[in-house]
Formats: structure tokens, C-alpha cells, sequence
């Protein structure tokens, strides 16, 4: 595992779309409700992630990372979905930002995007490279992280989930990556306390 203590994994940040704030335990009901749609899960390699304990097993490995966040609707309050930033498959001077999941009336909208803008703003302020793992097969993230400007490596890494193994693949964004790409206008957009 490499550490980098001046990132801080469990900030606040805000942006007129979506707020990101420290998971608690306390968020597991709202949480819990939004992410027991298995259409959410259709396409994903842990397919039966909507089912409690497979969810509850998920959310306190997000806990226990010591990085994730809650993605909230800034009007209501109401949890939307959650991701986290992990140092545990990181490289050096790398932080993961991923094991992302958002309700499904979010997806088509400016909603992912402005998540990945406000973590890896955030952590390239302090690192010199996010990393995202992701399922081989699952399509619909693969493509969302190219669409945001991140660039596959030849890492690859078998990691166990609830339905089984499963191969996943490495993309990277840099500072410059960041720059050049879609993400920047929308951290430009962030709320400042």
C-alpha cells in the first residue's frame, strides 16, 4: 500500500449538480435504498451488489477505506450513490478514485462526470496520477473513464468480488490529462466554502 497523508480522502466538496461529503455509518439506510435497484447492477461484474448483504459487505469496505464519500443531491440532501479514494492497489505518487455507483434517474446527466471532476481535482492538487480499476467486461465504466479523458494501462488485476473472480484493467489521468480534458471545466464550476 502506498500512503500519501497529505491527500485528504474524506473531504466535502460541492458543485451546483452533486455534493460529496464523509460516509458514516449512519448513511447506510439512505444509501442502502439507493442502490437496491438491480438494473443499477445489470451490467456490472458483482451483478447482485442490490442484494443487502452483498451491499452491506460493500459499504463497510468503503468504510473501512478510509475514503469514501456520499454523493448527494444538493436541493434535498437524499444519497444518490457513493465513491471512495483507496491507496490500496495505488502506485506510488497514484490514488484510486473508483468503486463508484449512482441511482439509475442520474445516469445520461452531467452527475458522473462532476463526481470524477471534484475527486480527481481534489487528488491531483496532491498526487501526480488517479488510477481507476475496473471490471474487464464492464463496458459502461470503461467507457465513462475514456470519455473523461483517462488512458488504459497494461495493468491488469484479478480481484475477487461476490459473484466470483474477475479480471480487471487499469486507466490512468494525469495533471496534464486533467487539463486538456472535459473534466476541468466542470472543477472549475466547484462550490468554494
Amino acid at each position: 500500500m502506498s500512503a500519501n497523508p497529505a491527500l485528504s480522502r474524506q473531504p466535502t466538496l460541492a458543485h451546483p449538480a452533486v455534493t460529496l461529503r464523509p460516509a458514516t455509518e449512519d448513511d447506510w439506510p439512505g444509501l442502502y435504498a439507493a442502490a437496491r435497484d438491480p438494473g443499477i447492477w445489470a451490467g456490472h461484474p458483482a451483478n447482485n451488489r442490490w442484494q443487502e448483504p452483498v451491499f452491506r459487505a460493500f459499504f463497510e469496505d468503503g468504510l473501512a477505506s478510509g475514503g469514501m464519500l456520499v454523493a448527494e443531491e444538493p436541493a434535498t440532501g437524499v444519497p444518490i450513490g457513493s465513491s471512495r479514494f483507496d491507496f490500496g492497489r495505488a502506485g506510488p505518487d497514484e490514488v484510486e478514485v473508483g468503486w463508484t455507483f449512482l441511482v439509475r434517474r442520474h445516469w445520461g446527466s452531467t452527475t458522473n462526470h462532476v463526481m470524477k471532476a471534484l475527486m480527481v481535482g481534489h487528488a491531483l492538487q496532491t498526487v501526480g496520477r488517479v488510477m481507476f480499476m475496473i471490471g474487464e467486461t464492464n463496458i459502461r465504466s470503461r467507457t465513462a473513464v475514456e470519455r473523461i479523458g483517462a488512458t488504459l494501462t497494461d495493468r491488469r488485476q484479478t480481484v475477487e468480488l461476490s459473484t466470483g473472480p474477475v479480471v480487471h484493467v487499469f486507466y490512468t489521468i494525469d495533471r496534464a490529462g486533467f487539463a486538456a480534458g472535459p473534466l476541468a471545466r466542470l472543477w472549475a464550476e466547484r462550490l468554494t466554502p
